[in-house]
C-alpha cells in the first residue's frame, strides 16, 4: 500500500491536505493515534506522550528545553525527571512509523517521517510550505483569531519543529533534498494540491486500487 509522509509549515494546511490525500488513496491517516501507541509502549499516560509529541507546540518546546538546547519560552526549564528520556519518545515514534510502513501503510503528518523512512522505495515524502506572510494570512483567516496572536503561535510552532529535527536528525526540515515533492500550498487551492500529491503517490505505486 505504501506510505506518504507530510512535513508542513504552520499555515500550509498540512492537516487538511493530509486527510484528503489519505481519503483519496484509500489509506489510513495517522496523527493523534501515534502518541497513544508511544504512551502504551513507554508505560506513561497519553497526555505525557502528547506533551513530548512533535506536533504539539508547547510539548516541543518542553522537549527541546529538557535536552538543554533551548530555553523554555516562558523562562526556565520544565521538570521532566518523572518522564522517560526524550530520546525514548523519539525511538518509539520511529518504531511506530516503521510498523505503519511495513503494515497497511498510510499518510503520516509530521514526526520527521521523511527522515525516519528516507530509504523506503514505497514512500512519498512531501513538504508543504509557503511565504511566511501568506501562511500567516491564511492561518488567521481559517482560525478567525487576531493576526498577531496567530503570528506568535506560528513563529513558536515553526521554531519548535525545526529544533526537534535539528536536534535529533541534525538537518533542516525545510531542505528540499529530504523530499520527493515540495509544494507552496499557499499558492494553490487545497483541492489542487491534493490532486498533485495523489498523482505523485500513485506514480510511486502508493494507495489502494
Amino acid at each position: 500500500m505504501g506510505i506518504v509522509t507530510v512535513s508542513a509549515a504552520y499555515g500550509a494546511a498540512g492537516a487538511e491536505i493530509s486527510r484528503a490525500v489519505a481519503d483519496r488513496l484509500g489509506l489510513p491517516f495517522h496523527d493523534r493515534a501515534i502518541p497513544a501507541q508511544v504512551a502504551g509502549r513507554l508505560g506513561v499516560s497519553v497526555a505525557e506522550a502528547e506533551a513530548n509529541d512533535e506536533t504539539v507546540v508547547r510539548g516541543l518546546w518542553r522537549l527541546v528545553a529538557s535536552l538543554g538546547t533551548m530555553p523554555d519560552p516562558v523562562g526556565g526549564v520544565l521538570p521532566t525527571a518523572t518522564l522517560p528520556d526524550a530520546r525514548a519518545y523519539r525511538q518509539q515514534t520511529e518504531r511506530v512509523l516503521a510498523e505503519i510502513a511495513d503494515g497497511a501503510g498510510g499518510v503520516v503528518l509530521g514526526r520527521a517521517g521523511a527522515l525516519v523512512l528516507k530509504d523506503r522505495p514505497d514512500a512519498l515524502h512531501l513538504r508543504l510550505d509557503g511565504p511566511l506572510e501568506r501562511r500567516l494570512e491564511l492561518a488567521a483567516a481559517r482560525s478567525g483569531r487576531p493576526r498577531e496572536e496567530v503570528r506568535r503561535e506560528m513563529e513558536a510552532n515553526d521554531r519548535a519543529r525545526e529544533a526537534y529535527v535539528r536536534h535529533f536528525y541534525r538537518c533542516d526540515p525545510a531542505e528540499a533534498a529530504h523530499y520527493h515533492l515540495v509544494v507552496d500550498s499557499t499558492a494553490f487551492a487545497v483541492d489542487t494540491v491534493v490532486e498533485l500529491v495523489v498523482t505523485a503517490a500513485r506514480d510511486r505505486g502508493i494507495g489502494g486500487a
